[in-house]
C-alpha cells in the first residue's frame, strides 16, 4: 500500500491543529504594550506548540520517506498519534487560561508524553509490518533522543507540582533537543534516491 494517502490525510489534520491553535489565541484587550505583555503567555505557549507540531511533521515527512510497507496496523498507529496530537490545541488553551497553573501544566506534559509514545509505537509497528530488513530500523538505531525525552517530560509533569517554569524549561528543552535535523534521516534519503536514480540510469 502507498504512503502518499496517509502522508496526505496527516498533513491535512496537522494543518487542523495549528489553525485550531491560532484560533484559540487571545487578542491583546488594548493597544498599549503593557496589554500585548499580558498576552505574552498565551503567544508563548502556543510558539511551544506550534514548534512541537511542526517537529512531528518534519519527522513524519522524513519518516514515511524511508518506509515501503504500510498496512492496517501502521494506519492505526499513525491515527494513534494524531489523536494525541489533536489535542494539544486543548492542553495549550487550558494551561494559557489558567496561566500555568500546576494541573494544566502537567496535563500539557503528559499529552506530550503520549504524542512521544505514540511515535514509539508507530515506528516499531512498521518495523514489524517491514520485516528484519527495514531499511528506517537500520536509520532509527540506538535513537537516544527517543528514549530521553519521555524521561525530561515525566520530570517536567513532576515538576509542574513545585515550579511550573521548570517544566515549561523542560519541554522547550525537548522540543530545541528536536528541532536539530536528523541527519541519518537526511543521508538515508538521499542515498535512496541516488540508488533509484542509478538503477533508472541502468536501465
Amino acid at each position: 500500500m502507498p504512503t502518499s494517502r496517509l502522508e496526505a490525510f496527516s498533513d491535512g489534520v496537522l494543518a487542523i491543529i495549528i489553525t485550531i491553535m491560532v484560533l484559540e489565541l487571545k487578542i491583546p484587550h488594548g493597544p498599549t504594550a503593557h496589554d500585548l505583555l499580558a498576552a505574552a503567555p498565551g503567544l508563548l505557549t502556543y510558539l511551544l506548540s506550534f514548534v512541537y507540531i511542526g517537529i512531528y511533521w518534519n519527522n513524519h515527512h522524513h519518516l514515511f520517506q524511508l518506509v515501503s510497507t504500510v498496512n492496517g496496523a501502521v494506519l492505526w498507529a499513525n491515527l494513534h498519534l494524531l489523536f494525541w496530537l489533536s489535542l494539544l490545541p486543548f492542553t495549550t488553551a487550558w494551561m494559557d487560561d489558567e496561566r500555568l497553573a500546576p494541573l494544566p501544566t502537567a496535563v500539557y506534559g503528559v499529552d506530550l508524553l503520549l504524542c512521544a509514545i505514540a511515535w514509539y509505537v508507530l515506528q516499531q509497528v512498521i518495523f514489524r509490518a517491514e520485516g528484519a530488513g527495514s531499511r528506517l530500523r537500520r536509520v532509527v538505531g540506538t535513537d537516544l533522543k527517543g528514549k530521553l525525552s519521555p524521561l525530561l517530560y515525566v520530570l517536567g509533569i513532576a515538576a509542574a507540582a513545585w515550579q511550573t517554569w521548570i517544566s515549561i524549561v523542560l519541554y522547550t528543552v525537548v522540543a530545541l533537543a528536536w528541532l536539530v535535523p536528523d541527519r541519518r534521516f537526511e543521508r538515508a534519503i538521499a542515498a535512496a534516491a541516488d540508488s533509484s536514480d542509478g538503477d533508472g540510469s541502468d536501465r
